[in-house]
């Protein structure tokens, strides 16, 4: 009687972690959203990497991207890009560690990341590849909230000639490469092996992690403002980032493009590509629809359009219903975050016809009656008696100096942040 009480607790405890395990989801936890093939784009305090990327490609060399991701769940799968490449991508030798400092890992966290079973794959011109699930073992139970903290090295080796690069230029954070020829160096946890630096991320678009059912996921959508240009280079202090801080039970995933618009342009061509990459149309399906357990979307975008593309308020606003009615037909809620001021600050964006425009796109955003609820980031940091950004939030917290006026820096990215009625995120 006594084994068989054991075996039946036993049993009982089993069932109890399979309908653990049920009821878990696959979420976003990450995104560096793909525009272009490298060079094109609006990379941030990059080396000069021509000696590196010879023929702006990778030849037979390991990436190391540190990534952080918005929750650490027990799995994670990656998806690698090839969307703006031109040829076959084979990688190998993929790998994801706890980062500890520079290019080198915590260790004994990095673990292999398979391909339907294999060490490798290749990924066709235009395709996306996800991973197998990775079971992330970091450690001893009691290091697991310390672990958790810590942002993923994810590493891969290009085998040969990779042909144009799909790649994110503004990451804001430093990650790791060998030099074209080294091989395959993901399996190790030093830093040896990657000497070069880079601030961007290449061919990784995307992390997901199984997590609670109940888990809520906010995506960050828009161009460079919500990329972070301004914020501090490995600072995590872009607004998303301190959304993320004062949701702490949700997960904010960014999907900010520097350089990107609404609606333009028409049609982008891989082959003459422009650093803002494909309109926010053209990339919600891969940037928004296609990621897991996407709940909310705050939609933060426009200056672009109104200045260097010189599109009208109108043309803006009906993007703007476009999108959110296709987000709408998938349950997903969207706030629109009005657009802020960039007057007086560069050639193409600081002039009146382009403000004049601004504030009839936020007219609609304010009051149109097509988004959810309503994040009036221009409320949060212009100054009333000029009508431009507020004098503190001009100098620029990634390279110093005085910054453009069309970009916030820290401290504006906070109280832009600071402004979302966290009561509008999921409805009430």
């Amino acid at each position: 009687m006594k084994r068989t009480g054991l075996l039946a607790c036993a049993l009982a405890l089993n069932a109890l972690a399979l309908n653990a395990l049920a009821a878990d989801k696959w979420v976003a936890a990450w995104e560096g959203s793909s525009h272009g093939p490298y060079p094109t784009g609006n990379a941030v305090a990059q080396p000069d990497l021509q000696a590196l990327l010879p023929g702006a490609q990778a030849n037979d060399q390991t990436f190391r991207l540190i990534v952080k991701p918005g929750i650490r769940g027990s799995r994670a799968r990656f998806r690698l890009s090839n969307v703006f490449g031109s040829k076959p991508v084979t990688f190998d030798g993929v790998y994801v560690g706890v980062h500890a400092t520079a290019g080198s890992l915590l260790a004994g966290t990095n673990r292999p990341v398979k391909f339907q079973g294999k060490d490798s794959v290749t990924v066709a011109p235009g395709e996306l590849a996800w991973s197998d699930p990775v079971v992330l073992r970091e450690g001893d139970a009691p290091r697991q909230g310390d672990l958790a903290a810590r942002k993923l090295a994810v590493s891969f080796h290009v085998g040969g000639a990779s042909g144009p690069m799909t790649w994110h230029a503004k990451a804001m954070q430093t990650s790791y490469l060998t030099r074209p020829g080294a091989g395959s160096h993901g399996a190790e946890e030093g830093a040896d092996s990657f000497p070069f630096t880079t601030t961007s991320w290449y061919f990784l678009d995307a992390v997901e992690m199984m997590a609670p059912a109940e888990t809520k996921v906010i995506v960050a959508f828009g161009d460079s403002i919500t990329d972070g240009t301004n914020s501090t280079i490995n600072g995590d202090d872009r607004w998303p980032d301190f959304l993320a801080m004062r949701t702490p039970k949700a997960v904010v995933v960014n999907a900010g493009i520097g350089g990107n618009q609404v609606v333009g342009p028409a049609h982008y061509d891989k082959a003459k590509p422009i650093g803002g990459g494909p309109s926010a149309l053209e990339r919600l399906e891969r940037d928004v629809l296609s990621l897991s357990g996407v709940n909310t979307v705050i939609w933060l975008e426009a200056i672009n359009d109104l200045s260097a593309a010189k599109a009208s308020a109108e043309e803006v606003i009906a993007g703007l219903r476009a999108g959110v009615e296709r987000m709408h037909a998938k349950g997903i809620r969207v706030i629109g975050a009005t657009v802020t001021s960039a007057l007086n600050s560069t050639a193409a964006a600081g002039t009146a016809d382009v403000d004049a425009r601004r504030k009839l796109v936020n007219e609609f955003i304010r009051h149109g009656g097509v988004f959810d609820a309503v994040a009036d980031f221009d409320a949060a940091t212009v100054d009333p008696a000029t009508g431009a950004l507020r004098a503190e939030y001009k100098p620029s917290s990634s390279t110093g100096g005085p910054g453009d006026g069309l970009h916030p820096n820290r401290a504006g990215y906070q109280a832009m942040a600071g402004s979302v009625d966290l009561k509008t995120l999921f409805g009430r």
